[in-house]
């Protein structure tokens, strides 16, 4: 029987404009702070904004509604721990945002009231769309508004928001009012200064109890360790400490793992959460892993897993949702930056679908008694129709070939933007995302070979003659040259009534060709018309053999 736990780490991330509040809003929500919080950068301090990732926590009681939803897995007097993951809100700093945001569980949307929806607030929404599950919309800065005009301001952009929120899985989310700095305190994000007293945190507070969801935790120990680094640094007499996420599995002191970008193996020496000293973390868990004889310098972000649990890949299949806020072609051949994890990526991309029906040659008659069922799952194996870019309906997959290797695997999420645009074009540079769902080797082309990606290629013929009722004679189809055999059992179409026949052989040596139908009712009057020929030609095999 699995033991109960009685703490739930939930990573809620902190997301909005630059200069909306977002540090500050972390400062009065945390109790806690970890070394990378509250623009502790000496960069930040010299420029006045948040530059990198930030973490803190707070914690409360379990709500009763939250042990109902997962019976049986906590505890009487379990704890959330909510750790706030404060993200950066200027435009250049894009990959940094979509590194956070995808250990995300919740997400804290901060909204300057005073100026409403601004561009990266637009981008850090549609970013919570791909990884959070649930949002609270913070309004911050309701001090600012003069007192008389207060209620009419937090209204219409209230209204404005619910209006662009009602097309996302995010309608309906809770708006909270708050001043998380009131008046524009000086030196309020100096953890050694008092907390300022804000307005509206312990409504934030509830309103997060009240709206998120316990996220879904496996503590299955057979689970690969999968752990997202974000920051390191030496600890003088101890070793160096790496911070981060745990993805996926579960790790425990004097366990060995590897960093597989570094090509090392590591023990674990020892471990804390929020300077809380712990024995062993699960899926969810911040946590610093403390370890010995490692150049702090050799790591900034990267990946700590299982010993042999990641692999270094060069192409992956992945699921593909186009974002409908990106308003540039999404072609195939182009390139895009691909985001996994905190590594960013360019990669050139092939987008394909699953057909309706992978007979080409259908009479109307026989299709619409027997309309094929589409999985939603990629299948190696299965066929798939090549398209020109990427289309607006489900069941559409992309097939990546990055330019410089990353360490991932099946499942991982994926983020592919232009991050080359303008960033001051006032545009959504997020392009599309899913999940990798199926990995590929691109120096294996037998390999390549199993993903069966079609193009359907069109032939127009005309009628040489009416040679009986069962046969014709065509031509200005093929050039005499051409290998008939290959064309051999295909289906051709009379375009005047839509009759399917069957290419016989070939006729002379001048690129005529036998068609025969099987009704019998081909008359010497039909001797002129056109024929259409339809048939699949595959991208990546070598085998000339054609098919409908």
């Amino acid at each position: 029987m699995e033991e109960k736990k009685s703490l739930l780490n939930v990573n809620v991330g902190i997301l909005g404009h630059i200069d909306s509040g977002k540090t500050s809003l972390a400062r009065v929500l945390s109790s806690q702070y970890s070394t990378a919080s509250l623009d502790q950068n000496p960069q930040s301090k010299e420029r006045g904004i948040t530059l990198d990732l930030g973490f803190s926590t707070f914690s409360s009681k379990m709500p009763q509604r939250w042990k109902d939803l997962q019976p049986g897995k906590y505890t009487e007097n379990a704890v959330i721990q909510f750790t706030l993951v404060d993200c950066p809100g200027h435009a250049s700093l894009i990959r940094t945002i979509i590194g956070g945001s995808q250990i995300m569980d919740a997400m804290i949307l901060v909204i300057d009231v005073n100026k409403g929806m601004q561009t990266q607030t637009a981008e850090g929404l549609i970013i919570g769309e791909m990884t959070a599950d649930k949002m609270v919309v913070a309004l911050n800065k309701c001090d600012l508004v003069n007192e008389s005009e207060r209620a009419d301001v937090i209204k219409k952009t209230q209204l404005r928001l619910s209006k662009t929120l009602s097309n996302t899985k995010f309608a309906g989310s809770p708006m909270i009012q708050v001043s998380a700095n009131p008046s524009s305190l000086p030196g309020n994000l100096d953890p050694t200064n008092p907390v300022p007293n804000a307005q509206g945190v312990d409504l934030l507070v509830e309103s997060l109890l009240n709206h998120l969801d316990p996220p879904k935790r496996s503590f299955n120990p057979k689970d690969p360790f999968l752990f997202y680094i974000d920051h390191c640094f030496p600890i003088k007499g101890q070793g160096t400490v790496l911070t981060g996420t745990v993805i996926s599995g579960s790790i425990s002191v004097n366990d060995t793992f590897e960093l597989p970008e570094l090509k090392m193996q590591k023990k674990v020496k020892s471990m804390q959460m929020f300077r809380k000293p712990v024995n062993s973390v699960h899926q969810g868990d911040r946590v610093g892993i403390c370890v010995t004889q490692l150049d702090p310098k050799l790591v900034e972000r990267g990946l700590a897993c299982s010993i042999g649990a990641l692999k270094q890949i060069n192409g992956a299949v992945v699921s593909a949702k186009k974002i409908e806020y990106f308003k540039f072609p999404c072609n195939t051949k182009s390139k895009f930056h691909v985001s996994v994890g905190h590594s960013t990526v360019m990669a050139t991309v092939i987008f394909f679908g699953s057909p309706k029906n992978n007979n080409v040659f259908e009479n109307k008659e026989e299709k619409s008694g027997k309309e094929e069922a589409v999985s939603e799952d990629f299948g190696i194996g299965r066929e798939y129709l090549y398209q020109n870019s990427l289309e607006d309906h489900p069941n559409q997959w992309a097939l990546l070939q990055f330019e410089s290797p990353v360490y991932c695997n099946a499942g991982s999420m994926i983020i592919c933007s232009k991050l080359d645009t303008d960033i001051t074009a006032n545009t959504c540079r997020l392009a599309f995302y899913g999940k990798v769902e199926h990995i590929v080797d691109y120096t294996k082309r037998e390999e390549l070979s199993k993903l069966k990606l079609y193009r359907i290629k069109e032939k127009e013929g005309s009628i040489d003659r009416i040679a009986d009722e069962y046969t014709l004679i065509g031509k200005d189809l093929f050039k005499k040259e051409t290998d008939m055999s290959l064309f051999v059992g295909l289906k051709i179409k009379k375009l005047s009534d839509g009759e399917i026949g069957v290419i016989e052989c070939p006729f002379g040596k001048s690129g005529k060709f036998k068609v025969r139908f099987q009704s019998g009712n081909l008359q010497k009057e039909q001797s002129q018309g056109k024929l259409l020929l339809q048939y699949k030609r595959f991208y990546f095999t070598e085998n000339k053999k054609l098919a409908q």
